[in-house]
């Protein structure tokens, strides 16, 4: 693959784990709010991605999705949307910003596996030790930086959550690649939204129908807006064009970029400051991506 499109593989991921660093801080004010409750936000989510991907693919070539992935396209859907955002939008109403933090730096390390007996993406020892040097880069940020929001403990079924999201978006990004390598971005994610859709709608359409949105705060709805058009519509179409250019582990270590980005929004209101621990961990976590970028490539199965 040529440079150009491997940098734009690292552009795109880089921007959409961005996108999900501002997410998190957007999330813990709505969950803290409760004024829609987490499977009704993520309806909410559903709803307006699979609109707005219907819509673009109007105007784009048709593309025919062959019957026998239907099925492959629905599981995806499921582990890929509505199992990890459903999870995590539950567990900051059960977590503490910090346990948060933490169990989500687990995505990489599971991806990493699942990379390998999904696709036998090899396990190097530059890999490895790049995980493990931008894991070690996020614990230090996370114990050095100043954590708002959230639950002021954390119960056992959080703790559950938090894990099964970071297993089922790990199991996407390391089972589908060659699914989502097969389709245009807009035709894969529109089937995406619309069977994520149809999965949560037994789940929530009556809180859909009882929900006071008028009484719902207006920087909330903005907040709210945020999480349908950037955290959801733009990174969800920036990951598949990211996933078809770089390997699922290194893809999943940008993940390690949330918490350095939750860290600069928090020094820039004033919450957090500047130092040099977090400068250290910021050094730390890019090294560690930089590590596995440079691991030994894989061909991949076709």
């Amino acid at each position: 693959m040529s440079y150009p499109d491997k940098m734009g593989g690292h552009l795109a991921i880089a921007g959409a784990y961005t996108i999900f660093g501002l997410n998190i801080v957007f999330c813990k004010d709505i969950a803290n709010a409760q004024a829609v409750s987490p499977i009704v936000l993520f309806t909410l989510r559903a709803i307006g991605a699979s609109l707005l991907f219907w819509l673009i693919s109007l105007f784009m070539p048709k593309e025919k999705v062959d019957k026998r992935d239907f099925p492959k396209i629905f599981l995806a859907s499921c582990v890929g949307l509505f199992v990890p955002q459903f999870t995590f939008l539950k567990a900051i109403t059960m977590s503490t910003s910090i346990d948060t933090a933490i169990l989500s730096t687990l995505g990489p390390i599971f991806t990493m596996f699942f990379a390998f007996f999904f696709l036998g993406e090899p396990i190097t020892g530059k890999k490895a030790g790049g995980v493990a040097l931008s894991f070690a880069g996020v614990i230090f940020l996370i114990f050095n930086s100043v954590h708002q929001g959230g639950a002021s403990n954390t119960t056992p079924f959080g703790i559950v959550l938090l894990l099964i999201n970071s297993l089922s978006f790990a199991l996407y990004l390391g089972a589908f690649r060659p699914l989502i390598s097969k389709y245009n971005v807009v035709t894969f994610m529109k089937w995406m939204f619309l069977f994520s859709l149809l999965i949560s709608l037994p789940f929530s359409i009556k809180g859909l129908l009882t929900t006071d949105f008028a009484a719902v705060p207006v920087d909330v709805r903005w907040e709210i807006g945020y999480l349908i058009v950037f955290a959801t519509f733009v990174a969800y179409f920036l990951i598949p064009l990211g996933q078809k250019r770089l390997r699922p582990t290194l893809v999943s270590m940008y993940t390690y970029l949330q918490p350095v980005i939750a860290a600069v929004v928090s020094i820039l209101s004033g919450m957090d400051v500047l130092t040099w621990q977090k400068l250290l961990a910021t050094i730390l976590i890019v090294g560690g991506v930089i590590m596995v970028s440079r691991s030994r490539a894989l061909s991949w199965p076709r």
